[in-house]
């Protein structure tokens, strides 16, 4: 049996294990289609539904997930505390390309967390040029004061340590102490820097959507692989939001 085979070679960049692991699990039929039926490791078909050990392979190379990232979580393969991968099935650590963090949130953010293989994708993503629009639901320590949108909104507001000004973000109240931001950067812990900014403390931060994608009702710690027609969702939303 060939370690060379494409079948073994997939199956080692999803993190299945070495060559060497991959070859044996087919010589131990552990390799299936979707009705039980072994497969041969030099087996050129292409087969839509293949399995190990009964259970369907993770997803595919160009793979693009959101996860509902919970508090306390980092956005990393090595730190210290809780890592995002501990939510994900361990074989994620081990593929190549491994399946990076689209950008990042903090520790005490939770939300929308989008991860892909893909670098040209993730570039796509992150890239200022592209202005996708991220919305944040806020609670604040204080009541709002009143001006905020309009302080947001300028293009004018300086952090500090930063050499330019903030492109104009969108800020929408909800209650006294509550509101959703929209931004098209991603500039270290904006959104909390933005508040303090104007006298006030974010309590709690939590990513509801980025660009044409909305969390919804993933459960906490959850993720799911996104289709074609989502990826597309994605960019459907422009900075003019």
């Amino acid at each position: 049996m060939s370690r060379s085979s494409p079948w073994i070679k997939q199956l080692a960049g999803l993190g299945y294990g070495s060559r060497r692991q991959i070859a044996d699990l087919f010589a131990e039929g552990r390799v299936t289609t979707a009705n039980g039926e072994p497969l041969r490791a030099d087996d050129d078909v292409v087969h839509a539904d293949v399995r190990i050990d009964g259970m369907p392979l993770d997803p595919a190379s160009g793979v693009l997930l959101m996860l509902h990232k919970p508090v306390g979580y980092v956005c990393s393969t090595r730190d210290q505390g809780r890592l995002i991968y501990e939510l994900l099935p361990p074989r994620f650590c081990l593929r190549s390309p491994i399946v990076s963090a689209v950008g990042r949130l903090d520790r005490d953010t939770s939300g929308l967390l989008l991860m892909t293989d893909d670098g040209g994708l993730l570039h796509r993503i992150i890239s200022p040029k592209s202005k996708l629009p991220k919305t944040y639901e806020v609670e604040l320590a204080q009541d709002l004061r009143g001006d905020e949108a309009a302080i947001f909104a300028s293009g004018e507001l300086m952090l500090r340590s930063e050499r330019t000004a903030l492109l104009p973000v969108w800020l929408q109240v909800s209650a006294p102490r509550r509101a959703t931001v929209t931004l098209t950067e991603g500039r270290y812990h904006q959104v909390r820097r933005m508040f303090a900014a104007v006298g006030n403390h974010v309590e709690c931060l939590h990513r509801c959507r980025v660009g044409g994608l909305e969390l919804k009702c993933l459960e906490p710690g959850a993720w799911r692989e996104l289709t074609t027609d989502e990826k597309e969702a994605l960019f459907s939303i422009s900075s003019g939001y």
